[in-house]
């Protein structure tokens, strides 16, 4: 009966300590800074922005992503109806390398 006990609190232990691990390394993906810039909690959300442009070659495939009031800013004319940005409007360039041609045509096909 103790054995099973102690089994039960180890294996509780561990879930709970794999729970904060995994909350931990959420948090820390917004504590990342650019050197002497922005940082990385300023674009929470970029993971569901929308497309601007998409570029690619062989190696590289960059992404530009807006967020919803630059998107609406595209949308009214912005760049070429001569008003500023409005606030709260906000760009991302993602970056990926890709390694194989595979990747490519699966990336390709997320676009779509």
């Amino acid at each position: 009966m103790k054995r099973e006990k102690m089994l039960t609190i180890g294996i509780v232990g561990s879930v709970l300590s794999l729970g904060s691990a995994i909350v931990l390394a959420a948090q820390d993906k917004y504590t990342v800074r650019v050197p002497g810039g922005l940082a990385f909690s300023e674009f929470k959300g970029y993971e569901t922005w929308q497309t601007i442009s998409v570029s690619r070659n062989e190696k590289l495939m960059d992404v530009i992503l807006g967020n919803p009031e630059m998107i609406d800013a595209y949308r009214a004319g912005f760049p070429g109806n001569g008003k500023a940005a409005p606030n709260g409007a906000k760009m991302a360039k993602s970056r990926d390398t890709l390694r194989d041609p595979l990747q490519q045509e699966e990336l390709l096909d997320l676009r779509s």
